[in-house]
Order: C-alpha cells, then sequence, then structure tokens
C-alpha cells in the first residue's frame, strides 16, 4: 500500500457501526491485503488534524457470493472491514459526531 488514503476507502455507515461510535470504535472498509499495522498508521495518518490515536484494530473478511444472471455466473466482490478503537485520551472523529443517536 503506498498512500494512506487508498488503505481506508470509505467508512461503513450501519446501525450496528454506529452503534458503536458511543465507545469511540469506528468501522471503515479497507483493502482485501490492508494488514493491521498499515490500517493504523492509515487512520492516525489521514485523521491527523483530529488528534486521533488508535488503541487497536479488529478486521473482519467477507468473502463474496456466487451470482447468477441465466448461464452466466459470478462472484460478488470480497469486503474486508476494520473495526478502529481509539484510546481513552484520543478524540473522536469529526465526520461520526451527530451521527450516533
Amino acid at each position: 500500500m503506498k498512500d494512506m488514503h487508498d488503505i481506508i476507502i470509505r467508512p461503513v455507515l450501519t446501525e450496528k457501526g454506529l452503534e458503536k461510535v458511543d465507545e469511540k470504535c469506528y468501522v471503515f472498509e479497507v483493502p482485501v491485503k490492508a494488514t493491521k499495522t498499515d490500517i493504523k498508521l492509515a487512520v492516525e495518518a489521514v485523521f491527523a488534524d483530529d488528534g486521533v490515536k488508535v488503541e487497536k484494530v479488529n478486521t473482519a473478511r467477507t468473502i463474496g457470493k456466487m451470482r447468477r444472471q441465466g448461464r452466466t455466473q459470478g462472484r460478488t466482490p470480497e469486503v474486508k472491514k476494520a473495526y478502529v478503537t481509539l484510546k481513552k485520551d484520543s478524540k473522536t472523529i469529526k465526520f461520526f459526531d451527530g451521527m450516533s443517536q
């Protein structure tokens, strides 16, 4: 991975993901080949203006499902999600402020 913005593809804005925002846990979609160390460094670099310090990173990988359209078949893309937990003294990520209610 070359650029830190290539590691964090997008935030995952689901009900389950937004429930964890109060606990300073954020969910991001990342490339399948990204490691936990890469993800930690990328989050701290991208959100450096907010004063973010990462405590731990958990990852979950979903294998693509088989889909058919007539005789043609293929797979949906594989997805890897990173659950990033911030330290207690760290500031929150401003993008997620006000989303969890």
